[in-house]
């Protein structure tokens, strides 16, 4: 059958069973974990990985106080009654299974909720449970109204009976063993001694183990001790017949099996999530092209392991070489038991896996020498060989440790390679580990066949561990030879009983491991160089976001000081304003006003404006008309019409007969008077593109001049648009009290576009 119990006994699964059955909190679970068997059904191992990333992402599975009931269930179906602890015990477990089923609809991601529906509704079986017996699983007093009369009435009883007995310890003082009133037999009695036991009138009920004393129901209370003798076999009774139908409800809950079967799945799930904790195992993802790929793998049974990257693809087998006690074994236990962990539904002990689902593996590893048997070592290897080359198909994977060995090197090597070649015919993918120098060539010039070998130390006599693919491993026999100090001479003679070609291998396998070695630390180098550079180029572009973020700072900072440097002149203005009412101050008052407007707009900062990448035709630009031979401003624009002003005669055009004429850098002062105070007044104040604050400080600004100057009428150029400017302009004249009358220009002189403003004298 695949998977039989060899291979997994060779690939120390049942230690990881056994890792799961201590980690599980119910006896449920640890039997589910002893008896964990792989699958290869891809639909049932994604599931079980998804139930354990709900448990250790999702919920959290705590089966702390659950019990094995199902000894308990099968007494009650067999008809036998359960004593109250039993029953108790039953109901815990239940109310703790519908604990769990809360908390998973709760907190399950989705894959759980799958499983917790096995969890019955026991509510009925815990209810009457816990109402009928206390903590320590005796019946209650009140769990029927008989019980609670027995037992009312018993206490009473007692109290007269043990009243009765301690008056009557004086008048027998000399007769008992001691003056105490105990029990016996459930009868209250006095103990007296075997001397004079005829000297009290009562019934024996008991005596002591040395004889020395009786234990005496006196006469007079004879029929107390019956009446109580009597309650007390009812109230057995009674509680015989509660626990009978809690027994009773117990074995008609056709749901308690099922609930028993779900706690014990739930609990290998939960153990599965902690294992994964405790060892940092992760999650493998499936890989259906039947390729292996896993990165950092580590044997999870193995204190301390060094990772290796593993991958079967192109590479159908890898052949590990190298010397003894190097984790070549240690290494093919690797791979078989991740894909083991994987198809049962568990993490692997890998950075990352892409694993394909396997139908068997195919295991030969360790010595199988049986004298029963009479079956060699070499033997043994056949047999298991013979079973692989039956069932290696590209949906198995083959692991082979100590291929050839056993038997003559010659005639191992040259069967190793036969079988391999057989193993590639069928398209088998697999790990081989051997010492025949002969399989190193051959890996070298077959492909789908790939030489691999476990890093050792020469220095130290020690391996590395570190798997190295695409390099066959070398023997090192003579190496750690003379390292352990063997004479010299015989070390020669051995290499010339080898001989050149003998060494040729060897030698050869020097050379390219000191290649390796090399390119290995140029590589190392680049590496590092590269990262440097990155960590320079990390650096520059944080010291770049440093400046420009201090650029920010400053220009911020600057138009701070600038805002309040103008809002200080505004003021200024303002005050000048006051003063300029008066006629004798006028002049010397406008000329102070005229020089600081004209200061305040030179420290005014001029923030950079975005480059404008669309449409340049916009109100106020200047463009000529070559159908009219003349040049003039934009007034509006109608989509794909402009209106403008040729003169005192107004035209619309359209856009491809216009060509915009660009504007100085550094232009000339207009004669216009466009905010900035000029040296002669200037009855035209141009507002277009202006914001609507700004250009009602800028009319204010002008009323005053002109009113001051006594210079009437005021031409404002406002645009036409959507009127906004001109409504909020006319609003503002409406409350200046300088201002006598004001009305919209000739058609011919600028019509909705200008507005007349005639100053008070």
């Amino acid at each position: 059958m695949p998977f039989d119990s060899h291979a997994l006994d060779t690939l120390d699964f049942p230690r990881i069973r056994e890792a799961l059955a201590t980690r599980a909190a119910t006896r449920m679970g640890a039997e589910r974990a002893r008896a964990l068997l792989p699958s290869d059904d891809a639909g049932r191992i994604a599931r079980e990985l998804d139930e354990v990333e709900d448990a250790l992402f999702g919920v959290s599975l705590s089966l702390g106080g659950i019990q094995d009931i199902r000894p308990h269930f099968d007494r009650a179906r067999e008809g036998r009654v359960l004593q109250g602890s039993e029953v108790l015990e039953v109901a815990y477990t239940l109310d703790a299974a519908m604990t769990v089923r809360r908390a998973i609809h709760t907190n399950s991601r989705g894959p759980l909720k799958d499983v917790a529906l096995g969890l019955g509704e026991h509510g009925l079986v815990v209810r009457r449970a816990l109402e009928s017996l206390d903590r320590d699983g005796q019946v209650r007093d009140d769990a029927t109204p008989k019980l609670r009369e027995l037992r009312r009435r018993a206490g009473p009883l007692r109290d007269r009976i043990r009243e009765r007995l301690t008056a009557t310890l004086e008048r027998w003082a000399d007769q008992l063993q001691e003056h105490i009133v105990t029990l016996r037999r459930d009868r209250y009695v006095l103990p007296v001694k075997a001397s004079a036991v005829n000297q009290v009138q009562g019934i024996i009920v008991d005596a002591s183990a040395t004889g020395q004393t009786y234990f005496v129901e006196p006469a007079t209370i004879t029929p107390l001790n019956n009446e109580l003798a009597r309650l007390l076999l009812d109230e057995e009774a009674e509680v015989r017949r509660i626990l009978t139908e809690l027994s009773v409800l117990i074995a008609d809950d056709a749901d308690i099996p099922m609930t028993v079967e779900t706690l014990g799945e739930l609990d290998l799930i939960a153990s599965k999530a902690r294992l994964a904790r405790d060892w940092r195992l992760n999650r493998p993802t499936p890989n259906p092209d039947g390729q292996f790929d896993l990165a950092e793998a580590r044997h999870p049974l193995i204190e301390h392991p060094v990772p290796n990257d593993l991958r079967l693809g192109d590479t159908k087998l890898l052949l590990i070489t190298g010397p003894n006690m190097g984790g070549k074994t240690a290494t093919l236990k690797t791979l078989g038991l991740a894909v083991l962990m994987h198809q049962c539904g568990m993490y692997v002990a890998a950075a990352s896996a892409k694993l394909p689902v396997v139908r068997d593996l195919l295991v030969d590893v360790g010595d199988e020498q049986s004298i029963e048997a009479s079956l060699s070592t070499f033997a043994a290897h056949l047999q298991h060989l013979r079973s692989v080359l039956q069932h290696a198909a590209p949906d198995t994977l083959v692991l082979i440790d100590e291929l050839g060995s056993g038997t003559d090197p010659a005639e191992g090597a040259a069967l190793a390679q036969a079988l391999i070649e057989q193993l590639l015919t069928q398209n088998a993918r697999g790990v081989i580990t051997s010492h025949l120098a002969p399989l190193k060539l051959f890996a070298l010039e077959t492909p789908g066949l790939k030489n691999a070998s476990m890093g050792f130390n020469v220095e130290d006599l020690a391996p590395t561990y570190r798997l190295q693919v695409g390099t066959p491993g070398r023997s090192f026999a003579l190496a750690i030879a003379r390292r352990m100090g063997l004479p010299e001479p015989l070390i020669a003679r051995a290499e010339s009983i080898l001989g050149p070609e003998g060494g040729l291998l060897e030698k050869l396998l020097e050379e390219l491991e000191r290649d390796r070695d090399q390119l290995k630390t140029e590589l190392d180098t680049a590496v590092s160089a590269r990262r440097h550079a990155e960590a320079e180029l990390q650096r520059a572009r944080e010291d770049r976001a440093d400046l420009q973020k201090r650029q920010n700072e400053l220009i911020a900072q600057a138009t701070q000081k600038a805002e309040a440097l103008y809002a200080d002149a505004l003021e200024q203005v303002r005050g000048l304003r006051a003063r300029a009412r008066e006629d004798a101050a006028r002049p010397r008052v406008m000329e102070e006003l005229r020089q600081l407007r004209r200061a305040a707009q030179a420290e005014r900062p001029k923030l950079p404006q975005p480059e404008f990448k669309g449409d340049p035709l916009k109100v106020g630009s200047q463009v000529t008309v070559p159908a009219y031979g003349a040049a003039g401003q934009v007034l509006e624009v109608r989509g794909d019409e402009l209106v403008v002003q040729l003169g005192v005669m107004k035209i619309s055009v359209r856009r491809r007969d216009v060509r915009l004429v660009q504007e100085d850098k550094n232009p000339k002062p207009k004669t216009t008077f466009t905010g900035t105070a000029p040296t002669t007044f200037q009855k035209e104040l141009q507002l277009r593109g202006l914001g609507v604050e700004e250009a009602v400080e800028e009319l204010r600004s002008a009323i005053a001049e002109a009113a001051a100057l006594r210079e009437t009428p005021l031409r404002v150029v406002h645009g036409k648009g959507q009127g906004v400017l001109r409504r909020l302009i006319r609003d503002y004249l409406k409350t200046e009290k300088r201002v006598a009358s004001f009305h919209d220009a000739e058609p011919n002189q600028g019509g909705h576009g200008v507005t007349i403003i005639n100053i008070k004298s």
